[in-house]
């Protein structure tokens, strides 16, 4: 498979390895916005850029018909128009907060504890994550797919909100800490006692070889996907 990869930083480095171990090719390793002259020999384009520019060169790719994978977070105004332009184009699109394949079976075991956890209504849930001090962001990503993910599943909360909360917000603390790939934790607080499930990356290797297997996936298909559908969770 011939794969793009437009924003080449750590991540884009480090998928450049597995997928070239993985047996395939990069046709292009772009740190600037692509041109259509350069995403021409792709079958999948792998996109982990910066968020001002994440829309456009996304756009550019999908205009072409070719997949897009898109692990870049901060952008997700304009992630609607992104899915009707997939569409429109007849190509697919995916896009994950977090490719790890630990992280998005965490997603489905937040989602079940929130379900659980409907039964007491005395335990106060809140977030955690904690990212290297480079990341742009703040929650992550993650944070928020987890966020949303106890929103849709338990009656009390209706938003989430960064740092201090009230009522019906969930609070997300977000740290930043030198040298950390990401660690999510979720707590469930009563007066009497504490449940935690916690994720902790050990290297950003983990998120890159997800975003292989999802462009693995992905190529030949049509339509808008997530990880979910990768993993048929």
């Amino acid at each position: 498979m011939n794969i793009a990869l437009v924003g080449y930083g750590k991540m884009g480095k480090i998928i450049d390895e597995i997928a070239t171990s993985r047996g395939h090719s990069i046709t292009a390793r772009l740190s600037e916005s692509p041109t259509k002259e350069a995403l021409a020999s792709a079958d999948v384009v792998i996109e982990f850029s910066q968020p001002q520019v994440a829309y456009e060169n996304i756009k550019t790719a999908l205009e072409l018909g070719i997949p897009v994978v898109c692990g870049t977070t901060g952008w997700l105004e304009d992630l609607e128009k992104v899915q009707r332009l997939a569409l429109k184009n007849k190509t697919a699109f995916l896009y994950g907060s977090n490719f790890s394949l630990g992280v998005n079976l965490f997603f489905a075991l937040n989602e079940k504890l929130a379900q659980l956890m409907n039964a007491a209504p005395e335990y106060k849930i809140q977030l955690e994550e904690i990212h290297h001090t480079q990341k742009k962001d703040a929650p992550s990503g993650t944070a928020i797919s987890l966020a949303q993910g106890i929103i849709s599943n338990h009656p009390t909360y209706e938003t989430w909100k960064l740092e201090q909360t009230l009522g019906s917000e969930l609070g997300i603390f977000a740290l930043r800490e030198d040298e950390v790939p990401g660690t999510h934790s979720v707590f469930y607080r009563s007066e009497l006692d504490e449940i935690e499930i916690k994720h902790t990356a050990f290297s950003r290797a983990g998120f890159a070889q997800g975003a292989v297997v999802a462009a693995e996936w992905i190529k030949d298909k049509k339509g808008v996907f997530s990880m979910k559908d990768v993993l048929s969770l």
